[in-house]
């Protein structure tokens, strides 16, 4: 990592707050919470760069983090990054996904010829050892090393005044001065405003910039296939109902600000060209390509920075294992290799540690199995509940069950629209899923005596700790009132495990899937695999 004063780390996530409702996790509660600001810096938030995965930054974090002057050195990610994997399987499997030209390229011949020449003229400097690429790169255009690159090696430089927001775009005056009635709970409404502008603009100075855009019809979020096919193949996985929320949302927005706010300047918006359809579109594309910088700690009770778009940053492609962070100081932003890329290799950011479901919500794509090692699995907080039911024989033990799961209500430990979230190698909602298997399985006498005293007291030890090693470890009622859980989630799947195994081990009838099926499939079956890997440690 390259030590240089006043910089920060910003990974590529989705903008926080927002506000569409992206099914979120956040690293300070580890709680996956339907209708959660994204620019929270957990989840979802997508295609932005939000800060760092910490407490502050949740695991779907906005790409950036805040504005100004920084440590001595880059912020760095609290989790430590595995090796460089080989990634042939990604690259093998990932091949078809569409790849088509940005909604600017007709008409000219080489689009990124225009676009380098473009960042030569606002000193967006990219090194010589890179280049812009549509060869070899995983899906659409990506960024190459052109010649080996050593760690710490500086691969591109965006000034601030290269950077696309509301303050940069052409009607940013008027952007700014109806500020008050542009305020909404997603935030990004001022962004969306100066690209609906902007995109259509003949004169717009960013029209370089749009031609590496993907087609904006064929964006791949599963917020674009029809409903039946989105639930038929993401069943149990969360993403049907995260995407029906925030089309409820964005709908919402669109009818109550952003339209009324056209209306009123006819000379600079066409609705008939502005539709609700060309604004869910750039939605997706702000959600999957634009960058959020973090507040500094001093800032964590003000509200999330709007979302940025960042010309060269937003072409590099993610994966968890990867080669590059993008830093940010008061004057620019830089892209650092992280470790050491071979001549020829693709250049990948991270959009922050996202599990495949948030990947393929927010950007359209997926990490094939076992390739991303941020994966994770869910248990409905409600499911434990409804597991828990099941155990009971009196009316008075379901009255009982049911006061014990208000009383962790009052703790905040649980919801009715929250998850337990699992990983691969550890449990991200250890504290809330633990008091929740001690309180549901506590003698009644005992439970009593907890709530009286509010959840405090004395901690008894000797219960075992909820990481994924221990679980073996745990009291027996705890175990069976977990695998009874994990056994009533797994039903909430289409198909089995096996059924799922088969398909990917079999190339032939793999490769006869379209991309939908293939990236559903792999979101399916990292779930259910660490769901079973959790169903054999409670046996």
């Amino acid at each position: 990592m390259d030590h240089r004063p006043g910089l920060h780390l910003a990974q590529k996530q989705a903008p926080n707050g927002t506000g569409h409702s992206f099914l979120h996790v956040d690293r300070a509660s580890a709680i996956r919470i339907p209708g959660f600001k994204m620019f929270s810096g957990g989840t979802i938030p997508a295609g932005a760069n939000p800060g760092q995965p910490t407490a502050q930054t949740p695991k779907q974090a906005p790409r950036g983090s805040g504005a100004g002057a920084g440590p001595e050195t880059p912020e760095v990610a609290a989790r430590p990054r595995p090796s460089r994997a080989d990634h042939a399987q990604t690259m093998a499997t990932q091949a078809k996904r569409p790849r088509v030209a940005g909604p600017m390229a007709c008409g000219d011949p080489d689009p990124v010829a225009g676009f380098l020449s473009w960042c030569r003229r606002v000193g967006l400097e990219l090194s010589p050892k890179v280049e812009v690429s549509r060869q070899g790169t995983v899906a659409g255009y990506g960024m190459v090393a052109r010649e080996s690159v050593q760690a710490g090696e500086l691969l591109f430089v965006v000034p601030r005044a290269a950077i696309l927001s509301p303050h940069t775009c052409s009607i940013g005056g008027l952007l700014e001065r109806e500020r008050g009635a542009l305020q909404s709970q997603s935030g990004w409404v001022p962004l969306l405003l100066a690209l609906l502008h902007e995109l259509q603009a003949a004169a717009s100075h960013w029209r370089p910039y749009f031609a590496l855009w993907p087609e904006l019809g064929h964006l791949e979020h599963p917020m674009f296939w029809p409903e039946e096919e989105r639930r038929r193949l993401l069943q149990g996985t969360g993403v049907p109902e995260a995407v029906e929320k925030d089309l409820d949302s964005i709908r919402s927005e669109y009818h109550s600000i952003v339209l009324p706010f056209m209306e009123a300047h006819p000379d600079l918006f066409s609705l008939r060209v502005h539709s609700l359809e060309l604004y869910l579109q750039l939605v997706a594309l702000v959600m999957a390509y634009s960058f959020q910088e973090p507040l500094e700690e001093e800032e964590d009770e003000k509200e999330p920075n709007s979302p940025i778009m960042v010309p060269a940053a937003d072409i590099l492609n993610h994966l968890a294992n990867h080669n590059a962070n993008l830093e940010y100081s008061a004057d620019c932003l830089r892209m650092v290799a992280t470790q050491p890329i071979p001549k020829g290799h693709e250049i990948f950011n991270t959009y922050g540690q996202m599990a495949n479901w948030q990947l393929i919500h927010m950007y359209g794509f997926v990490e094939p199995y076992p390739n991303n090692t941020d994966d994770t699995a869910d248990i409905q907080m409600v499911t434990v509940r409804e597991a828990a039911l099941q155990g009971t024989k009196t009316e008075a033990e379901r009255l009982l069950m049911y006061e014990r799961w208000d009383f962790l209500c009052k703790l905040e430990m649980v919801g009715e629209e929250g998850a337990f979230v699992i990983g691969r190698e550890e449990v991200l909602t250890e504290e809330e899923l633990t008091t929740t298997l001690k309180v549901l399985c506590m003698p009644a006498e005992e439970f009593r005596e907890f709530k009286d005293q509010d959840g405090g007291g004395d901690e008894k030890r000797g219960d075992g700790s909820l990481t994924i090693t221990n679980i073996p470890k745990l009291k027996a009622s705890w175990r069976q009132l977990l695998r009874n859980s994990i056994l009533l989630t797994l039903q909430t799947y289409a198909t089995d495990l096996k059924t799922d195994k088969d398909v990917l081990s079999n190339k032939e009838a793999y490769a006869k899937l379209s991309w939908r099926e293939q990236q559903a499939l792999q979101v399916r079956y990292g779930q259910k695999m660490i769901l079973h890997q959790l169903l054999e440690m409670t046996s």
